[in-house]
This record gives structure tokens, sequence and C-alpha cells, in this order.
């Protein structure tokens, strides 16, 4: 994001731009998370595991708590995403550095917990599908 030193309101609109559209990106991928979390919810709550694997229900629980978590921190995220869209209009009033350069610090924080909110959940996801490929039930062909 390079900031431009001049505050034409043309300026300013581009700057607002390229904010709007970094927050649609982080949405896209936020959206496309909970479709995942649907899945591995669907995943986790079926009948399709070997019944005689060791801990299996202490760590389809263990998955399903942090599953919840990752669910409420993407939440979270998104408010944060939606709240910030909202203010990015009043960069349009910026006349000075300072200014700007508040708007951009705020975008940087929400960046940092929108990448570390898809990280957990990628580790997570990680984690689920490697346990879940050894443990699965195999069909017997007939």
């Amino acid at each position: 994001m390079a900031t431009q030193n001049k505050f034409t309101k043309e300026n300013q609109v581009k700057k607002v731009e390229e904010l709007h559209w970094d927050s649609q990106q982080w949405k896209s991928h936020l959206r496309l998370m909970q479709d995942e979390i649907m899945f591995i919810e669907r995943l986790l709550n079926s009948y399709i595991f070997e019944p005689n694997t060791p801990n299996l229900f202490e760590r389809l629980r263990d998955y399903q708590s942090r599953l919840g978590k990752a669910k409420a921190y993407r939440d979270d995220v998104q408010k944060i995403i939606a709240q910030h869209e909202r203010n990015l209009g009043g960069m349009m009033e910026c006349t000075d550095t300072t200014c700007d350069m508040t708007y951009y610090q705020k975008h940087e924080k929400i960046k940092a917990e929108a990448v570390n909110c898809m990280e957990i959940f990628q580790d997570l996801k990680t984690e689920v599908f490697n346990y879940a490929g050894g443990i699965l039930k195999q069909r017997k062909s007939h």
C-alpha cells in the first residue's frame, strides 16, 4: 500500500478503493472458511470413523471444541472488517499524512487478525484431515 502525498479527492478515492479491495479479499477467504467449517463439523459428527480407534471420542471432542473457537474467531474478525469498511469513508476527509496513517495502521492490524484467524483454522483443518484420513472406515468391496 503506497501512500500518496497529495490529498486530492481522486487520490483519497484511490486509497479507499485499495483498502476496500483488501477487505473484500479477507471477507471472501472468511466465507470459504465458513463452508469448510461446515464440512468439518459434518465430518466430525458422522459415523464414518473406525469405532475401535483409541481415544476417538476425546479426539473428536477436542476438534469440535477447537472448531467452535475458530468459528467464533472468524465471526469476530468478520465484524471487525465490516466496521472497518463502514469507517473507510472517513478517509476521504483526510488532508494530512497523520490522518492517512491512522487508517493504514488500523487496516494492517485488521489484516493481521484476518491472517491469524485463517492460519489457525488452516492448521486445525490440516490436523483434522490428517487424523481422519487414517481412521476412516474402509469400504468392503463385494
